[in-house]
């Protein structure tokens, strides 16, 4: 027998999300990646070293959260002096609840908050020692609807009159080259639709439409223009009217149609809308939460940027307001809400947190699946949908070796 390799770990018992389906199955884990078992067996001539019983569990792909903006008492736009120990500690928290790889969000700041927090925010392994995968930031304004800022601070609101230049101004084009997987901005600010095509081509982000009141026809322009999300559907948009959807129309589109994130804590979106977008758009469906600081932490006052947001009981507004400013919902919540709100299968739930936001950000090959030779990040849950266990690059993740701090 030869030793090429680490160690090589299988999951057995257990039925496993693979193809869009729940088959009976195993999985095997070398180095940090799904592995091919003939490959293992026939032409390494190895065996499994370490057997890990699923207990009759769901193997499933580790949890993709593209849209999250602090949690365990950290705010990724507010706390630009301890920016970094804030990354670490939502990370490894992240990792615990089953979620294995983020986009850091940010919402609309001024130039300098975003030069010191943005090279905190790109692209980094996930790991037991540094906690779930940062995919890149998702950075969530300035260039939205004054009409439609929801919780974004109106002083900080940009047009993109000038281009790219308006962009390199506000974030640095090379920050967001190195650092960002998307934006969102509002189709109908000035200057918006000629600037996504270059904006995709010059940097390499995506774009999602969001916080915008927009026509349906300025969000078909921009859709075509290299537009392909749509940030917290429902949420800080045009609402729906039959003669003009506004940006939710998208989901009706006859040919191609963009993702969308969707906030199922059943606060922002009532289970009934949660409904119509999964039969509209199914393959479309990004679960996010949202999350701000108090995500894991007890009622009381805390910060979204620069605003003080009052949290009790699973609601978040801007204080002394009735505007709601991020959720507090976990991402395996989501999931179990999602399948209850819809009647969504399992697999659908599932994929809705995995798969669609991998291939939203075009890492579906490595993220948000088990194929051989994706990363091996992975969460066992029962049948309920509770997360029972975490690996990330194929190490599980436990209390015992995953300890990070709240900001209290």
């Amino acid at each position: 027998m030869t030793t090429t390799g680490g160690p090589i770990t299988q999951f057995y018992n257990c039925v496993v999300l693979k193809d869009h389906k729940l088959i009976d199955d195993y999985v095997y884990v070398q180095d940090g990646k799904i592995i091919d078992p003939a490959k293992m067996f026939f032409d390494a001539r190895r065996a499994a070293d370490v057997r890990i019983d699923c207990q009759g569990g769901i193997v499933a792909p580790g949890f993709i959260d593209v849209q999250i903006n602090g949690a365990f008492g950290y705010d990724f736009s507010n706390d630009t002096d301890i920016i970094a120990e804030a990354v670490a500690n939502v990370a490894k928290g992240l990792l615990l609840q089953g979620c294995t790889a983020f986009c850091p969000t940010t919402v609309s700041s001024r130039p300098d908050v975003y030069a010191s927090v943005l090279d905190h925010l790109g692209p980094r392994a996930g790991s037991v020692e540094h906690g779930a995968e940062v995919l890149g930031a998702h950075v969530e304004g300035p260039f939205i609807s004054p009409h439609k800022k929801g919780a974004h601070e109106l002083a900080t609101l940009r047009t993109a009159e000038a281009g790219l230049a308006a962009f390199d101004e506000c974030y640095g084009l090379d920050r967001l080259r190195r650092n960002v997987a998307y934006v969102t901005v509002a189709p109908e600010v000035a200057g918006m639709l000629d600037a996504i095509p270059r904006l995709v081509a010059a940097t390499g982000v995506r774009v999602a439409a969001g916080h915008s009141n927009a026509t349906t026809a300025e969000a078909t322009q921009a859709l075509a223009g290299g537009a392909s999300m749509i940030t917290h559907l429902f949420n800080a948009m045009h609402p729906f009217h039959q003669r003009d959807p506004g940006v939710i129309g998208l989901l009706g589109a006859a040919g191609a149609r963009p993702f969308y994130g969707i906030i199922c804590d059943g606060v922002h979106v009532h289970p009934h809308s949660v409904m119509i977008a999964y039969r509209a758009h199914p393959d479309g469906a990004c679960l996010v939460t949202d999350a701000m600081a108090a995500q894991s932490l007890p009622d009381g006052v805390y910060k979204l940027g620069e605003m003080n947001v009052d949290v009790h009981g699973g609601n978040v507004y801007i204080q002394g307001t009735n505007t709601i400013a991020g959720a507090v919902v976990t991402l395996a919540e989501c999931v179990r809400n999602f399948a209850r709100f819809t009647g969504a299968s399992v697999v659908e739930a599932l994929e809705s947190a995995t798969l669609h936001p991998a291939q939203m950000l075009g890492i579906a090959a490595r993220k948000g699946v088990l194929a051989h030779g994706a990363d091996a990040d992975i969460v066992v849950l029962d049948h309920d949908l509770h997360v029972q266990r975490v690996f990330v690059a194929g190490e599980e993740a436990t209390r015992a070796n995953v300890v990070y701090k709240n900001k209290l």
